[in-house]
C-alpha cells in the first residue's frame, strides 16, 4: 500500500493496477473519466464511505495504474480486480469513459454486478455526430499526435465547458484539478502510442439483457446526442430511470457535487 496517497495495486497479467478501498458495507465502484484518475471522485468518496465500501480504480493508462502492453478490455480488467478482491457484486458508477466501463461490465460479467449508474455516457457502441464534439475529437487526436500536451489541453478544457459555455463559466478550482490530472496521465504516454484498448460491440442489441436497475444521471448541458442516448439506455433496459441535473455539463459530479451525491444515495438506498 502507498501510505502517502491510500493507493493499493492489483498485479495484472500485464502490470499493476492502482485503486482505493476504503469504507464498509455494500459495494459501489467509481468508475472515472478518461485522462483522469481516482481523484476525480474526491468529493463523493468520503459521502459514500460513510455507509458503503468504495472501491476506485486508476484505469489502466491512468493515474498511477500501468500502461497497457497488449491488448485488453476494461470489463475485464475490473472483472480481474473485484474477484482478486473476492468482492462483489458491485453498484458501478461511472462517467464518461467510466460509464462505458460500467455498461460493458454488466454485460459482460452481469454476475459481478448489483446496478449501475452512467453519467456522460450510454454504451460502448454510441458515437457523438455532431462537429463540434467530432472536431474536438480530432484536435485530441491531431494533438496528441504530435506530442502538443499544451495543444491537447486547450481542447480538453474546451470539452469541460461544452459548447455552449466558455472557460469562465467553470469553477476555476475545477479546471485546476482536472487539468492536473490529464497531464499526469497524458505524461505517461508517447506520441503516436498504440491503443491497445479492444472495444465491447453489439452493445445495443444486449442491453434487454441486463437485468439490474440503471440510472443514467447527466447534466442538462450535454448535447442532444447523449441524452438521447441516455433514455435509450434507460427506457431499454429491464429497470431504467433517468434524471437530470439542470445547469452542468459533462462532469456533473464537480460542478453539483451535493446535488449529485444526493441523488447517488437515494438510488443506492432504493436498492
Amino acid at each position: 500500500m502507498n501510505a502517502a496517497s491510500g493507493l493499493r495495486f492489483f498485479p495484472s497479467a500485464d502490470g499493476d493496477l492502482a485503486y482505493l478501498d476504503t469504507g464498509s458495507g455494500d459495494l459501489v465502484v467509481l468508475l472515472h473519466a478518461g485522462y483522469v484518475d481516482h481523484r476525480f471522485w474526491g468529493d463523493q468518496i468520503p459521502a459514500l464511505a460513510a455507509e458503503h465500501r468504495v472501491i476506485v480504480p486508476d484505469i489502466r493508462g491512468h493515474g498511477s495504474s500501468a500502461n497497457a502492453t497488449a491488448p485488453f478490455r476494461w470489463a475485464d480488467d475490473l472483472a480481474g480486480l473485484l474477484r482478486h478482491l473476492d468482492a462483489g457484486p458491485a453498484v458501478l458508477v461511472g462517467l464518461s469513459m467510466g460509464g462505458l466501463i460500467a455498461t460493458d461490465t454488466v454485460l459482460e460479467y452481469p454476475e459481478l454486478v448489483r446496478a449501475v449508474v452512467t453519467c456522460g455516457a450510454a454504451t460502448g457502441d454510441f458515437q457523438y455526430t455532431d462537429s463540434w464534439h467530432r472536431e474536438i475529437q480530432a484536435e485530441y487526436a491531431r494533438t496528441l499526435g504530435a506530442g502538443d500536451i499544451e495543444g491537447w489541453l486547450r481542447a480538453y478544457v474546451r470539452g469541460i465547458h461544452g459548447q455552449h459555455r466558455t472557460a469562465d463559466d467553470i469553477d476555476q478550482d475545477i479546471l485546476r484539478r482536472l487539468r492536473e490530472m490529464a497531464v499526469h496521465t497524458i505524461s505517461k504516454h508517447e506520441p503516436g502510442e498504440k491503443d491497445w484498448h479492444v472495444r465491447v460491440t453489439d452493445s445495443w442489441t444486449r442491453l434487454p439483457k441486463i437485468d439490474v436497475p440503471v440510472l443514467a444521471l447527466n447534466g442538462s448541458l450535454e448535447p442532444a446526442d447523449m441524452t438521447d442516448a441516455a433514455e435509450r439506455l434507460a427506457g431499454t433496459v429491464r429497470d431504467g430511470r433517468a434524471r437530470i441535473i439542470d445547469g452542468v455539463g459533462h462532469y456533473p459530479n464537480l460542478e453539483q457535487p451535493e446535488v449529485f451525491n444526493e441523488i447517488l444515495l437515494d438510488f443506492l438506498r432504493s436498492l
